[in-house]
């Protein structure tokens, strides 16, 4: 939790609050249906809520932006960023029932009100958003195949174009080849010293 007031130190008692109640509801869960490593877990604040939350350092979501997390597994980053940005709305999908079920409760539990959970591919969901996240789901050419579709092209109201952005790690060159004249690649040790963000980028990629 420490970790998150280093980066975030204005946020609310209910952040902070939400923020707290995270380390033993993913730990519960997490003995019971496993969505984060085993060997992971006890690192969960630094390696996947502040990790979720470099998104948050590039781009501070204006009031009212519609945001889907695409493959949202346990929930990054789509609850620690409902958590950061309580008057935008959140819409999590994943495929698998169980890992839905996890995002739902622990959504419940820390009394996040502008967050949905659904059991969904992408390939189905029909909604419009003005941001797709997502962390590390699939390489970006067959990530944006699927949700292109999903990105608003009218009414841009964030200081970004609506369009993705993905958490990834390592060589990628490959991937982001197609879009070399409109990719935005952005190196996470910009925003936090820790060793672990090393070769670790966010992905902006206008829609």
């Amino acid at each position: 939790m420490d970790k998150i007031l280093k980066y975030f130190p204005s946020l609310t008692e209910e952040q902070r609050h939400q923020f707290s109640m995270l380390d033993e509801l993913y730990h519960d869960w997490n003995s019971k249906i496993n969505v984060i490593s085993r060997k992971d877990i006890d690192n969960l604040y630094e390696h996947h809520i502040l990790h979720s939350l470099a998104i948050a350092k590039a781009l501070k979501f204006t009031a009212g932006t519609k945001i889907m997390d695409f493959g949202c597994g346990g929930g990054f980053p789509g609850i620690p960023l409902a958590i950061m940005f309580p008057e935008c709305q959140f819409k999590l999908i994943d495929g698998t029932a169980k890992k839905i079920r996890v995002c739902q409760e622990i959504s419940q539990a820390i009394g996040l009100k502008n967050l949905v959970a659904e059991q969904r591919r992408g390939e189905e969901e029909k909604g419009l958003f003005d941001f797709i996240v997502s962390r590390a789901v699939m390489p970006l050419p067959d990530m944006v195949k699927i949700v292109k579709k999903n990105i608003k092209k009218k009414d841009q109201h964030n200081a970004m174009p609506n369009g993705i952005l993905c958490l990834k790690g390592g060589e990628l060159q490959h991937e982001i080849h197609p879009y070399k004249n409109i990719v935005e690649k952005t190196d996470l040790t910009n925003y936090f010293t820790e060793e672990w963000f090393k070769q670790k980028y966010l992905i902006y990629l206008p829609g």
